[in-house]
């Protein structure tokens, strides 16, 4: 798969927040996209996944070089595409293991094995250092910020997307939980092949992860892309050897 962003508008409530956005990647590669509060990335994102309240008035999502933007969200869904929250959600009454089994049939657009299903949930969750308590849940129901991270990676790695977009992955996470959600993150993309574009403010889960490429984000465009020396030269010039670009 590869996924094209070209030269992209969106507005939320008739404000202009993406102006002029351009990105490519193709299945298999790890990206970053990094920049302050308020610089785009998040309604970047749910621009991409067709998010209600967001619209795009300008330029284009593509993938395998066809628009997606007439396609409704369960639908790029189903061509490979996952986009994991900034702040996932807590649904009261939806179990948790029935949201999996949901989830993943609505994407595979099959009936899910349960035993193979459960097999893997227990796997992953050992691997992500999740309670087993979490299982018996409703969907994030009294979680932490971190556990609530992890539950949706936990998500992402059953759905085996082509492309998974993580917005701030390590949002609400300690030292040792981003390590482990990282670690994760790459053993998925490693085992499947997704390509993943990871949406973050810091450096601190890119230390454990190897990303190709690197973009950099300002007023709702990109103002620099390269490799990981964009990283660096951020930490040690900040945001705003960009901004005045």
């Amino acid at each position: 798969m590869r996924l094209e962003i070209k030269d992209l508008y969106a507005s939320i409530d008739g404000k202009a927040i993406i102006n002029g956005a351009n990105l490519a990647m193709n299945e298999g590669e790890v990206h970053v996209i990094m920049g302050p509060n308020g610089s785009g990335k998040t309604t970047l994102a749910k621009a991409v996944f067709g998010y209600p309240g967001v619209k795009v008035t300008r330029g284009d999502v593509l993938v395998d070089g066809k628009s997606i933007l007439g396609l409704t969200t369960d639908k790029r869904a189903a061509l490979g595409l996952f986009l994991g929250f900034q702040h996932p959600v807590e649904i009261e009454g939806v179990g948790f293991v029935n949201f999996l089994r949901a989830s993943k049939e609505a994407v595979s657009q099959s009936q899910a094995n349960m035993k193979e299903l459960m097999k893997d949930i227990k796997s992953w969750s050992d691997e992500l250092k999740m309670d087993e308590s979490i299982i018996g849940r409703a969907l994030n129901k009294g979680l932490s910020g971190g556990e609530k991270k992890k539950a949706e990676i936990l998500q992402m790695v059953l759905q085996r997307p082509k492309i998974a977009m993580l917005d701030e992955p390590d949002s609400g996470l300690d030292i040792d939980a981003v390590k482990v959600v990282a670690e994760n993150i790459n053993k998925a993309a490693e085992q499947t092949g997704m390509g993943v574009l990871v949406i973050t403010h810091y450096n601190r889960i890119l230390s454990h992860m190897h990303p190709q490429r690197v973009h950099i984000m300002a007023d709702g465009r990109m103002v620099a892309d390269g490799g990981k020396e964009l990283i660096d030269k951020l930490e040690k010039e900040g945001y705003e050897s960009f901004n005045r670009r």
